[in-house]
């Protein structure tokens, strides 16, 4: 079968991440003697230096990882509320929305902590040892993809006019990052070396201590300081106006990323496991939950229409019932009797509304703003679908977007990381750091009683979702993409096909399944400012099949043709128990996700 690249497969250790750069620095680690977890913090590190649109130190990340003959766990890399944002605080300044960018929209940051989590406690390499690539990117420059420029020319106005300390890294002469040109920030650069030499002098030679003195320096040390004084700037957001921020000392010194169990399901003798219910990551479970028993035919209308109507039923669900601020019912969201009864609502033609569920016989409660979205008072038109890029306006507002990393060295060790936020447009730029605070409070309601309800302590809802498979009980596969709201409708396409086709060199067809025509539908309220929806809406490559294209629109869809390659960002790697085969595979879609290995 064609595919754009190969599946890769070997015995020593397999990368793919969404960019060339990351991977090739994770392999590097590798090379070095280093495991999968230290290869990911390595890598975690350059994607913050050469995709600073899709995040940065200040961001996100979950991580869910697999140490060879240990347990599956998740990493919670996601940031709460600070201890003053609170609901009605946002309400009395006039708002109904968390701005989309500024102060007030960030959480505490969680990346920074849960990349050291891991290292600490699942690597062997030192801080200096894998930060020296992030370090190298940012002082001596890198080529910038060309995405970096053109999200940065899209909010130039908003950054000469305004968040000028953004403009002085990111255009610096007027000019923004080109291809072809070398771009530095050299204020990142000087704040990890700072890091790694406080760190030391604090830690000495103890590899541990070192980690845990730069958890203090980010959480107590110098950078708490600027992160702290920057939230408290006046700070234009896409509300119109300039707020300061809640994020205080306490927030970032009382705040650690901690471990969790996953959420798993079983289908078909696979288990796969997610982050829970504070993330979106059940949602791909209960679609898998939702298929029959017996599928239509890979690819055909019938199994996109199936897939499309389940996505929506599980997204529908999610904005009823996912969220840190009360307990999510993820019993009853995956059990097989609500997931019967929710099947059954699935028709032949493609449903406009909706329609969460009662697990349990709860009542679904929703927020005010998801009900008028979705009775049509407030409907986003088409967005042209994009390689899982953020959509930028002039005042900084963007649907969000995210990296990707999958790791599996020769142990058997196996992780994959899905960081995000702390994006150049989310906030301005902090001058002694080199990275702004990131937005993800963005994603929490401002109504009161709602799992999602922002609330002091509690993590926003996040739709960061990485994932891992297993078989007989073993990890065989990690797998994830950026893309916001599409995360787990691509992921879920992605598992099927290589779940669903024929293997190829005796291995799991990871690069056929990455290439397949993908699709997403924009049926339930989107997680970032403004929220908006298109009831009955379809994006599709213009790969796509005509003839399912149109009989999709005969049951009602509203298919919007984007262009060839234009759905999902997805990378992938695997590992055989039975022989030690390794395997990789990453997106052609956006130019820059490539896997490596030997």
């Amino acid at each position: 079968m064609f595919t754009t690249r190969p599946t890769l497969q070997g015995t020593f250790g397999m990368v793919s991440s969404t960019h060339w750069l990351a991977s090739q620095s994770a392999m590097a680690v590798l090379e070095d003697g280093g495991n999968a977890f230290d290869a990911a913090v390595a890598a975690g590190f350059v994607l913050h230096a050469v995709e600073p649109h899709l995040n940065g130190p200040a961001g996100e990340v979950p991580v869910i990882l697999a140490p060879h003959g240990g347990e599956v766990q998740v990493l919670c890399g996601q940031g709460p509320a600070p201890a003053g944002a609170s609901a009605g605080h946002y309400r009395a300044l006039g708002l109904g929305l968390v701005p989309g960018t500024g102060p007030l929209a960030a959480a505490v940051p969680g990346a920074f902590d849960a990349w050291m989590l891991l290292l600490r406690d699942h690597g062997t390499s030192s801080l200096a040892r894998v930060l020296r690539f992030a370090v190298g990117y940012a002082e001596h420059g890198h080529p910038p993809v060309e995405r970096v420029g053109r999200t940065v020319e899209a909010v130039r106005e908003l950054f000469e006019t305004e968040w000028t300390s953004s403009a002085d890294v990111y255009l610096p002469g007027g000019t923004p990052p080109a291809p072809g040109k070398l771009f530095r920030n050299p204020a990142l650069a000087a704040t990890w070396r700072r890091l790694i030499a406080e760190a030391e002098a604090a830690g000495g030679n103890d590899r541990i201590a070192q980690i845990e003195a730069a958890r203090t320096i980010w959480r107590e040390g110098f950078i708490a300081e600027a992160l702290v004084r920057q939230a408290g700037v006046p700070t234009m957001d896409t509300s119109g106006l300039r707020h300061t921020g809640t994020l205080t000392a306490a927030d970032l010194a009382g705040w650690s990323a901690s471990y969790e169990a996953p959420v798993t399901y079983d289908w078909n003798g696979w288990t796969l496991a997610k982050a829970g219910g504070w993330s979106q990551g059940p949602v791909f479970l209960q679609q898998l939950a939702l298929l029959p028993a017996e599928l239509p035919a890979y690819g055909t209308a019938d199994y996109v229409h199936l897939l499309i109507e389940g996505c929506k039923l599980a997204m529908a669900d999610r904005e009823a019932w996912y969220g840190d601020a009360a307990d999510v019912p993820l019993d009853d969201l995956l059990s097989e009797r609500y997931n019967a009864a929710r099947r059954a609502l699935i028709a032949a033609e493609a449903s406009h509304e909706l329609r969460p569920g009662s697990p349990g016989g709860r009542t679904p409660v929703l927020a005010e703003h998801v009900r008028a979205v979705a009775s049509g008072l407030h409907v986003t038109g088409p967005e042209a679908p994009g390689a899982g890029e953020p959509t930028v306006a002039r005042n900084g507002t963007t649907r969000g977007d995210t990296c990707h990393i999958d790791i599996v060295d020769r142990w058997g060790n196996m992780v994959a990381a899905t960081p995000s936020g702390g994006w150049l447009q989310s906030n301005p730029v902090v001058p002694e750091l080199g990275f702004p605070l990131g937005t993800r409070l963005q994603m929490a309601w401002l109504e009161e009683g709602l799992p999602n309800t922002l609330t002091p302590g509690r993590r926003p809802r996040t739709t960061l979702t990485p994932s891992l498979a297993l078989r007989d009980g073993v990890p065989v596969m990690a797998f994830g993409t950026p893309g916001g709201d599409q995360q787990d409708q691509w992921q879920l396409h992605f598992f099927l096909a290589v779940a669903l086709r024929p293997k190829v060199r005796g291995g799991l067809d990871l690069q056929g399944a990455i290439d397949a025509p993908n699709w997403h539908n924009e049926s339930f309220p989107g997680s970032f400012h403004p929220r908006g929806m298109r009831p009955g809406g379809v994006s599709v490559e213009e790969q796509t099949d005509p003839r399912i294209v149109a009989e999709l629109r005969r049951r009602g869809h509203d298919v919007v043709v984007g262009e060839a390659w234009s759905e999902g960002r997805l990378g992938a790697v695997a590992r055989d128990p039975g022989t030690g085969v390794l395997s990789a595979a990453a997106n052609p879609r956006g130019m820059q996700g490539y896997a490596v290995g030997r």
